[in-house]
């Protein structure tokens, strides 16, 4: 290294961003993921004996991919070369390759590549790589946001270990904010700044587990907020709001605003107001909430409150759901819309929702017994116990209906599923009387 990639390495500490600063460069410093770096995990107990084979990190931005990578190149006694997938192109793999077989060859030292974005490589450009992670050249790790089953070479994954990192919880993401606060020597202790809890909570749940996101959030806030008069900075829910360019919803995803919100845009489809369960759907969503859960409530709604009012309904909701979890936000927010709408307005109905509660009770204190003659008469020997005798096919009599005796004998004559008068049901219900008279 000679003094002017010296200045330009000292520099960029420095001037880096926090998120980038704050990087931790133990394994015990890092936050979050114990699924996978937990003491008792298989990744942890390869990084700390320092024996990794190749391995691929997936998961959503700002999770942790490439500080986990940059933990591993602190504590292994490898060689480790970093390349971006999004600039580097074969060139730049065979140098990283050169250098790999010339320490290996004179010194034994193993040479771990970390390819960032590797999901932007092409085939070929995976393909070439794909020799010299096979003969040990070369430890590969990768980081993708995108599945990797899916964006990277099948003969990659089958030599490599897949580690899905999840979003960060709540929890974790306000441990890093308070770090990046307090912390004098990687963070902005220096600037004698304070954050409320309110902010703190804020920031913590619309990050959406994306570390990086809060951490440039809190970044911006110390560096634009001015000094009070008792000469610390502030970081009020006010300027956390405005940092992260979103307004502060009151709505916490675990207490009890996350419950009130969801009862209320429940109630308000149960109760055909279109308007008010698209406002509630959007203070969810504004919020952060999870596309996925919005949609099954919306599912169960269109079962339990609709029914066979409508039974659209439920194909609408359904179909939302499929929807949005294919499609994701912001696109998501005018699916989920025209599904809470829809059901909002549908004629409603809770025959089938009491129907079935009705009949698991008759379940759990009648003890019953399948009537003979709609017992199976195809089992071996079934038939000459008499099995399925005096059982009548309903479609060899008009109107493809017969009364008969379906209930057990215990049971006979109960009424579970009574269909009201709107809607589809209403003819469900005329259609009922008319074959049975």
């Amino acid at each position: 290294m000679d003094l002017f990639d010296y200045v330009r390495e000292t520099s960029k500490e420095k001037e880096s961003p926090l998120a980038a600063r704050l990087r931790p460069t133990t394994l015990d410093e890092v936050v979050g993921q114990q699924h996978i770096i937990g003491k008792d995990k298989l990744l942890y107990r390869a990084i700390k004996a320092d024996k990794l084979g190749s391995i691929i990190f997936y998961g959503p931005p700002g999770t942790g991919k490439t500080t986990l990578a940059k933990v591993i190149a602190n504590t292994t006694s490898a060689e480790f070369k970093q390349i971006n997938a999004t600039v580097a192109g074969k060139k730049d793999m065979e140098v990283v390759v050169k250098e790999a077989k010339d320490l290996l060859g004179m010194y034994q030292k193993k040479t771990i590549l970390f390819v960032d974005e590797i999901h932007r490589f092409n085939k070929g450009q995976q393909d070439y790589l794909l020799p010299f992670v096979e003969d040990g050249t070369l430890i590969l790790i990768g980081a993708t946001t995108e599945n990797p089953y899916f964006e990277v070479n099948g003969a990659l994954i089958s030599r490599s270990s897949i580690f899905e990192l999840k979003p960060l919880e709540k929890e974790d993401i306000k441990t890093l904010l308070l770090r990046a606060v307090n912390d004098e020597k990687k963070g902005m202790g220096t600037f004698h700044a304070d954050i409320t809890e309110e902010a703190l909570d804020f920031l913590a749940d619309i990050a959406g587990g994306d570390a990086r996101n809060a951490l440039n959030a809190i970044e911006l806030g110390v560096l634009t907020t001015e000094r009070s008069e008792d000469g610390k900075i502030h970081i009020t829910l006010d300027v956390a709001a405005e940092c992260i360019q979103k307004r502060a919803v009151r709505y916490d995803k675990t207490g009890d605003n996350h419950y009130d919100t969801i009862s209320a845009f429940i109630k308000s489809m149960r109760g055909s107001d279109p308007d008010a369960a698209v406002y509630y759907l959007a203070k969810m969503l504004y919020a952060g909430e999870d596309v996925k859960f919005i949609a099954r409530r919306i599912m169960i709604c269109a079962s339990e409150d609709v029914g066979n009012a409508d039974p659209m309904a439920l194909t609408v909701a359904v179909s939302a759901s499929q929807a949005v979890e294919r499609i994701g936000m912001p696109e998501s927010q005018i699916i989920l819309s025209q599904a809470a709408s829809y059901v909002a307005c549908a004629p409603k109905s809770n025959a089938a929702c009491n129907a079935i509660f009705e009949a698991m009770e008759s379940v759990r204190t009648v003890r019953t017994t399948v009537p003979t003659h709609l017992q199976d008469a195809h089992y071996k020997g079934s038939a000459k116990l008499g099995h399925g005798i005096g059982y009548k096919y309903a479609h060899d009599y008009p109107n493809h209906y017969v009364d008969q005796q379906y209930l057990p004998d215990e049971i006979a004559g109960s009424s579970f599923y009574r269909p009201g008068d709107l809607g589809y049901e209403k003819e469900i219900k005329s259609h009922l009387e008319e074959i049975r008279k």
